[in-house]
C-alpha cells in the first residue's frame, strides 16, 4: 500500500477569542475614543499605527505567546488595516499602550501584562486607566527606563505621555488627550465635529448678528440724512420767507 503524504499542519493564530470587547459601555466607549482620538492626532504621520483590542503576537510558531492591547500606538508601520499584530512581521516593539482596569483585570494589567510590556514588548511608556475609579490607583503610567518602568509623575492631574506627545487626564469625567503645546483638549472625531458645527453655529450667529447691526446703522443713516434734508429744506423755506419780508419792507 503506497504510504500519503499528509499536508504540514497549517499554523493559526486566531484573531479572536468571541470574547465581548470591554467589560461596560463606559469602558468600550473609552477604548473607541481614545483609538479615534490618537489615531486623528496622527492622521497626517504615514509610519504611525494606533490601533486596539487586536491579537498581538510576540512569538513565531507559538499561538500562545499572545496579548490585546486595548489600545496602542507605535511608530514605523503604516496605517493599514492589521487582522493580528505579530511582531516578526510588524515591528516588534510598541511605543505606547493603554489598559482600560476594571477590579476583575487589576492583578493581570498591573502584573503578568505589564511584564510582557515592559520585559518582552519594550512598550516605551504604559499607562492604566479605570473609567469607574474602582481600582487604586485608577490612574497611572509607567516609563520605560534602562531595562525597567518607572512611575510617570503627574502634571496639573495629567500624565505626560512622551511618545505621543500629549497629556493623558480627565475631562469632565472621561479621558482625554490635552495638548500642551496648543493648551487645548483632544478628542475623538465626533466631538471635533460637533466643536466644528458650533463654532460655525456661533460664526454664522455673529455674522447675522454684525449684517443686522449693519443693516441698522445704514437706516440711521438714512434717516439721519432724511432728517438733514428735510431740516436744510426747511431753513431754506425760512430765509426765502425772510428775504421776503425784507423786500416787502
Amino acid at each position: 500500500m503506497r504510504k500519503r503524504i499528509g499536508a504540514a499542519p497549517t499554523l493559526v493564530y486566531p484573531d479572536s477569542d468571541g470574547e465581548p470587547m470591554a467589560e461596560s459601555g463606559k469602558h468600550v466607549r473609552t477604548l473607541l475614543d481614545m483609538i479615534d482620538a490618537i489615531d486623528q492626532f496622527f492622521r497626517d504621520v504615514p509610519d504611525v499605527h494606533v490601533g486596539g483590542n487586536m491579537f498581538l503576537y510576540y512569538e513565531e510558531g507559538n499561538p500562545r505567546k499572545v496579548i490585546s492591547p486595548d489600545v496602542f500606538m507605535v511608530r514605523g508601520v503604516s496605517k493599514k488595516d492589521l487582522r493580528t499584530y505579530k511582531t516578526w512581521e510588524q515591528q516588534p516593539y510598541l511605543d505606547f499602550v493603554l489598559e482600560l482596569a476594571s477590579p476583575s483585570t487589576y492583578t493581570k494589567d498591573f502584573n503578568e501584562k505589564k511584564a510582557i510590556y515592559e520585559q518582552i514588548l519594550r512598550v516605551k511608556e504604559y499607562c492604566i486607566y479605570d473609567p469607574y475609579h474602582e481600582i487604586d490607583p485608577s490612574f497611572i503610567g509607567f516609563r520605560l527606563v534602562g531595562d525597567a518602568y518607572e512611575e510617570i509623575a503627574f502634571v496639573e492631574g495629567r500624565l505626560p505621555c512622551e511618545t505621543l506627545g500629549l497629556e493623558l487626564g480627565e475631562r469632565d469625567g472621561v479621558l482625554r488627550l490635552y495638548d500642551p503645546v496648543k493648551g487645548m483638549w483632544f478628542g475623538p472625531g465626533r466631538e471635533h465635529t460637533a466643536e466644528a458645527e458650533a463654532r460655525a453655529f456661533e460664526e454664522a450667529h455673529a455674522r447675522q448678528k454684525a449684517e443686522v447691526r449693519a443693516s441698522e446703522a445704514e437706516v440711521r443713516a438714512s434717516e439721519e440724512t432724511r432728517a438733514r434734508r428735510e431740516a436744510e429744506a426747511e431753513l431754506e423755506k425760512l430765509r426765502a420767507a425772510l428775504h421776503r419780508l425784507e423786500t416787502t419792507e
